[in-house]
């Protein structure tokens, strides 16, 4: 591959967040002799390279980019975060936690050197010691988006929904319009069993998925407006079957046999080649804009 391509392929994944491991070592490894005469780009690339060397466990590359990184940006705090990153794939935990203890003493609102010390604490099931570190970054920081949605899923796999709401919640008011986090929401009050609550917010994802457009029940769903039909279905079957109380006191939509008969038409119409216009679309509408 030539060095152009090189750079523009690693450029792709830093813009995409898209980690790749393998794909990025061996496209970073063209270019490692001469990143310091690439300019920014060469340092970002440097950086890639080493996260990937650690990933895929070529410690020795990881180690000659590290040193590069350090020489040029001495007393770095970025730089720092990639030393312990280093550390964490030979050294024990007493030692990696004493490191970026160290580290936050000197800086204490570093919020990436924070971040891997949680990190650390989860992975080695310090579960407690985990949430009550996160907890205080969140509160020095509460515009963390990440920072909640990790709280949330510390949460739902100690089992503990109803808390996994609540942080869910803070990372709805910081990102309204991803679909992605309220989609996340809806199935957490589902598995927390406030089933009114979640086709609410299952209703409420589709209507963000699919408002714009033309005729929806044209073009049949997939991704995560199909998880959120599929959603829709399950609750408000269950909810027709048994009135669940909600913790939350929301109310429950009239006309469920409508609701779960247009969301059973729209994933059949997923599984084939054509649907025929589901009939309750506006009823679902209605009640997305006034419950």
């Amino acid at each position: 591959m030539s060095l152009s391509s090189a750079l523009e392929q690693l450029a792709i994944y830093r813009a995409n967040n898209v980690r790749a491991s393998q794909e990025t070592f061996e496209h970073a490894s063209v270019i490692l002799k001469s990143a310091q005469q690439l300019g920014d780009d060469g340092w970002a690339v440097l950086e890639q390279l080493f996260l990937a060397s650690v990933d895929i466990g070529r410690l020795d590359v990881a180690d000659r980019c590290l040193k590069q990184l350090s020489d040029k940006f001495r007393d770095s705090p970025r730089v720092d975060v990639l030393a312990g990153i280093r550390m964490e794939a030979t050294e024990s935990t007493d030692v990696v936690l004493q490191y970026y203890g160290q580290l936050l003493e000197a800086d204490p609102a570093n919020a990436a050197v924070w971040k891997r010390k949680i990190s650390v604490l989860r992975r080695t099931g310090k579960i407690d010691k985990a949430v009550e570190e996160l907890s205080e970054l969140l509160d020095t920081f509460y515009t963390d988006v990440e920072g909640w949605l990790e709280l949330a899923d510390i949460y739902t796999t100690c089992n503990r929904y109803s808390a996994a709401l609540q942080a869910l919640s803070h990372a709805l008011l910081l990102a309204p319009q991803n679909p992605f986090y309220v989609l996340q929401f809806a199935e957490t009050a589902y598995t927390a069993g406030d089933l009114p609550l979640a086709l609410k917010t299952f209703l409420v994802v589709v209507d963000m998925c699919e408002r714009d457009l033309d005729s929806p029940a044209d073009k049949p769903p997939a991704g995560i407006s199909l998880r959120a039909w599929m959603g829709i279905k399950l609750s408000s079957r269950r909810l027709m079957v048994n009135s669940h109380p909600s913790p939350s006191n929301t109310v429950i939509p009239k006309n469920l046999h409508l609701i779960e008969e247009l969301a059973t038409e729209r994933v059949l119409a997923a599984y084939s080649s054509k649907g025929r216009k589901p009939e309750g679309r506006d009823v679902v509408v209605r009640w997305v804009g006034v419950a």
